[in-house]
């Protein structure tokens, strides 16, 4: 296949260099960033910058955007990706906000769409950071609608197993929304502000993995972060009332001096997780 990858930051580089190295597809590149692009071309993640005459030819399209930038890139190359009857798949970590848009233009112009999230990533973005085996045992979402044909699944269910994804997960925009506002957006939230302790200043020798684990995501794109939760927010503010909830019993076990209190808050926690299972 021809394959254009829209935005070679960490997740972008990462399919290009992923299909370069796994596969024997064609990727041709783009980023608004001339530096990533020359490096990008130099490191042989791309065969070529990606022109309007190249996307024509292309079978597949992977757009590494934020929401807001997928829908204007989308909405100006629609007319070519028609001409392709390629295979549009959108990687935004929120799906609402993009897959109707995003589908009603895949109708109009006579190309295929289905929403898509890889549930992998780092802590630090850019190209720089990318890496060909970032996808390697992790989850691939699928929001597919009842105009996707199985072909086109079978397709890209092909492709993501070559680069490294274990597992393919069928979802709806909604259901991914809501999981993902607990899985991994209230974990930014929560690791933001557990770092705002002034005791975190002072933490050298002091700390271990614990520290490591709960601080690690605060280190974060803010201004990406905000548009995805912002997009999210009537989830985003279940989860965080559920968590403020979750967390009286413990204060008010501390500042009662009941350690049963607090051993009950503590075996309860840990039967959630062995429950919830997994990493």
């Amino acid at each position: 296949m021809n394959i254009a990858i829209i935005g070679l930051g960490l997740i972008g580089g990462s399919y290009a260099k992923a299909t370069k190295a796994r596969t024997l597809h064609t990727v041709y590149g783009y980023d608004l960033d001339k530096e990533t692009m020359l490096f990008a071309r130099m490191t042989g993640a791309i065969d070529q910058e990606l022109t309007d005459e190249l996307l024509e030819t292309c079978q597949l399209v992977i757009t590494a955007l934020r929401p807001g930038a997928v829908l204007k890139w989308a909405s100006d190359h629609a007319a070519a990706m028609g001409k392709a009857n390629c295979i549009l798949v959108d990687i935004c970590g929120i799906k609402r906000a993009v897959v109707d848009e995003l589908g009603a233009l895949a109708q109009q112009h006579h190309f295929r769409y289905v929403g898509g999230h890889p549930m992998a990533g780092k802590e630090t973005g850019g190209f720089v950071n990318s890496s060909e085996s970032l996808f390697e045992g992790a989850s691939m979402i699928l929001t597919p609608d009842a105009n996707t044909e199985l072909r086109t699944l079978e397709t890209l269910k092909n492709y993501f197993s070559d680069i490294g994804f274990a597992q393919i997960t069928y979802s709806d925009p909604d259901e991914h929304d809501k999981i993902i506002a607990y899985t991994s957006q209230l974990a930014h939230i929560v690791s933001g502000a557990y770092v705002k302790s002034p005791t975190a200043q002072r933490r050298r020798g002091f700390s271990a993995g614990s520290f490591r684990d709960l601080s690690r995501v605060a280190r974060l794109d803010e201004n990406m972060w905000t548009e995805l939760m912002m997009h999210n927010r009537e989830y985003l503010i279940e989860e965080l009332q559920i968590l403020i909830e979750n967390l009286k019993p413990y204060l008010t076990a501390l500042e009662e001096n009941d350690p049963e209190a607090l051993c009950k808050c503590l075996r309860e926690g840990r039967l959630a997780k062995a429950s919830a299972g997994g990493n």
